[in-house]
C-alpha cells in the first residue's frame, strides 16, 4: 500500500513498525515539555505518525516499510515586485478557496486577527453563502464583537458564542476520542459549542497556520548561534522544562532531558537545508507542530462539517518557499490585501488593540498609554466586584471548586498514578494551586490529558 502526504496534511496518520511495544518515555517528555510530538514520535514505540511531503509504503500487515520524501523545502525567492507577490498572493488565495469550497455554503470562525479577515476578503466577493461566528470568553476581552463588524461589512449571517466556565468536563472523553490526547484539552474551545455547529450547514473554511507563512520565521539580524535558543524559547511551555525533567528523573531514563531535546531539533532542523534563518525557522516550524499539534484538533471541526484549509495546501506552502523574505516578514503582504477595503482594514485588529491596519503604528508609547491605563482600571474593577477578566481557556476549567474537583478526579486517579507518579502529580498541581497559576497551567492540563490517554488508549 502507497500512501502519499501532502506538504501540511490536514489529519495524521498513524502506522505500525516493528519495534517493541513499549511506552515511548523519550518522546512523552518532549510532548509534556512542548505540548507535541516531534517528528513521527507517538506514545509507542511501534506506532508512528507518517511524515508529511512523502510517499510512504506500508506492507500487508500495515507496518511501515519506508518513507521517501517528495518534496524539500527550500527558499528560492524570485526577482519579483511586492505588488506582484501581493497579487499572486491574492489570485492564489481565491483559486484555492474557490476550488476548496465550490458551491458549498461556508461556516467561517472569524477572530478579529488576519488570516480569517483575509478569507473574509475573498468571500465576500464570492457568491456562497457565508455563515460566521466568533466566540468569547465570560468576563474577557469582546472579540466576538471585532467579529461580528468584520461579518457585517462583508453581508455575512453571523451569530457569537460564548465559551461556559467548566464545559470540558461534559465532553472530555469525546474530545479525548477525536485527537487521540494528542494535544492537550484547553485550547479546542470548539468543543464548547460543537453541538451548535453540527447544526449549521455547509463546508468549514478554515484559516489555520496563515500567521506563520505570513511573518517573519525568526527576528531580523539573527545569527546561526541564535537559532536553537530561539527554537527552545518558542517550544518549550511555561513550566514545560520542569516537568518533562522531573517526569525524565521519575522513569529512571538515561541521560538528562534538555540535551536529549536540543539533539532532536538539531537533528531535525538539519534536514532544512536553506541558508536563510528566518525562512528555515518557517519550514521548520510548519513541518514541526503545525503537522503535529494544529492539525490534531482539526478534528473536532470535522466532526461536525467537512473541513477546508486554504493555507494548507501545497501551492500555498510552494509558493511562500519563492517569495522574498522581505514580502512576508511582519504580515506585511496581508496586511496589504486587507488596506484593499478600508472598511475591513479600519476594524480593530486584535494584536494591535484598539487600533486598526490603518494605524497600528501607533501602538507604542505614548499613543497607546491612554487605552493601556483605562483597561488596567476596568479589568481591577471587575477584579474588585468579583467579575476578573478571564482571557485563557484553562481558567473556565481549573478555576473554582467544581473545576477543582473534576480535574483531582482524573489527575489523582490510581490507575493513572500507575503512569505518572503521584509525586511528580502532587507536586506540578500544589505549584499551580499555590504557586503560580498561569506557568503552571500547562504541566497541570498535560496531566490532565495523560490521565484520559491512559484511560481511553493505554495497552500494555
Amino acid at each position: 500500500m502507497n500512501i502519499k502526504t501532502p506538504i501540511l496534511p490536514s489529519k495524521q496518520t498513524y502506522v505500525k513498525q516493528h519495534e517493541p511495544h513499549e511506552l515511548n518515555k523519550r518522546a512523552i517528555c518532549i510532548y509534556a515539555a512542548t505540548g507535541f510530538f516531534m517528528d513521527d514520535d507517538t506514545y509507542y514505540k511501534d506506532e508512528v505518525c507518517l511524515a508529511p511531503a512523502s510517499k510512504h509504503t506500508l506492507d500487508a500487515d500495515g507496518y511501515l516499510v519506508q518513507s521517501k520524501p517528495w518534496f524539500e523545502w527550500h527558499y528560492t525567492p524570485r526577482e519579483i515586485s511586492f505588488n506582484q507577490a501581493l497579487q499572486e498572493y491574492k489570485d492564489l488565495l481565491t483559486t484555492i478557496t474557490k476550488e476548496q469550497v465550490g458551491d458549498s455554503p461556508v461556516i467561517l470562525p472569524l477572530s478579529g486577527g488576519l488570516d480569517s479577515r483575509s478569507q473574509a476578503l475573498v468571500f465576500k466577493d464570492l457568491p456562497n453563502k457565508v455563515s460566521a461566528y466568533s466566540y468569547s470568553f465570560p468576563g474577557g476581552y469582546p472579540e466576538h464583537k471585532i467579529s461580528k463588524q468584520i461579518a457585517q461589512v462583508c453581508g455575512f449571517d453571523f451569530k457569537s458564542y460564548q465559551i461556559p466556565k467548566g464545559y470540558l468536563w461534559d465532553c472530555i472523553d469525546d474530545l479525548a476520542q477525536l485527537n487521540g490526547c494528542l494535544s492537550e484539552f484547553t485550547h479546542a474551545r470548539q468543543m464548547a459549542v460543537l453541538p451548535e455547529l453540527k447544526q449549521k450547514e455547509g463546508v468549514f473554511s478554515l484559516g489555520h497556520w496563515g500567521d506563520v507563512l505570513f511573518d517573519r520565521g525568526a527576528p531580523d539580524g539573527i545569527e546561526e548561534k541564535e537559532v536553537i535558543p530561539l527554537l527552545l524559547k518558542k517550544m518549550l511551555k511555561p513550566g514545560g522544562l520542569e516537568f518533562a525533567e522531573a517526569l525524565w528523573k521519575a522513569w529512571g531514563l538515561a541521560g538528562t532531558f534538555k540535551p536529549y531535546l536540543i539533539s532532536r531539533i538539531e537533528s531535525s532542523l538539519s534536514t532544512i537545508k536553506i541558508d536563510n534563518i528566518s525562512a528555515r525557522v518557517r519550514a521548520f516550524k510548519t513541518s514541526q507542530w503545525a503537522h503535529r499539534w494544529t492539525t490534531t484538533n482539526l478534528r473536532v471541526f470535522a466532526e461536525a462539517h467537512p473541513i477546508t484549509l486554504p493555507y494548507y495546501d501545497d501551492r500555498m506552502l510552494q509558493f511562500i518557499c519563492t517569495v522574498p523574505e522581505e514580502y512576508l516578514a511582519d504580515r506585511r503582504m496581508q496586511i496589504a490585501h486587507l488596506q484593499q477595503d478600508n472598511a475591513l482594514a479600519s476594524i480593530t485588529w486584535h494584536e494591535q488593540k484598539p487600533f486598526h491596519l490603518n494605524n497600528y503604528q501607533y501602538n507604542k508609547v505614548p499613543y497607546n498609554i491612554p487605552y493601556r491605563v483605562l483597561n488596567k482600571l476596568q479589568r481591577e474593577f471587575k477584579a474588585a466586584i468579583g467579575k476578573p477578566y478571564i482571557q485563557r481557556n484553562f481558567e473556565l476549567q481549573f478555576y473554582g471548586e467544581e473545576n477543582d474537583k473534576e480535574l483531582q478526579d482524573r489527575i489523582f486517579d490510581p490507575s493513572f498514578l500507575e503512569f505518572v507518579p503521584k509525586e511528580v502529580v502532587t507536586q506540578f498541581y500544589n505549584k499551580f494551586k499555590n504557586l503560580n497559576a498561569v506557568y503552571y497551567s500547562t504541566p497541570v492540563s498535560m496531566l490532565l490529558t495523560f490521565s484520559l490517554w491512559k484511560k481511553h488508549f493505554y495497552t500494555k
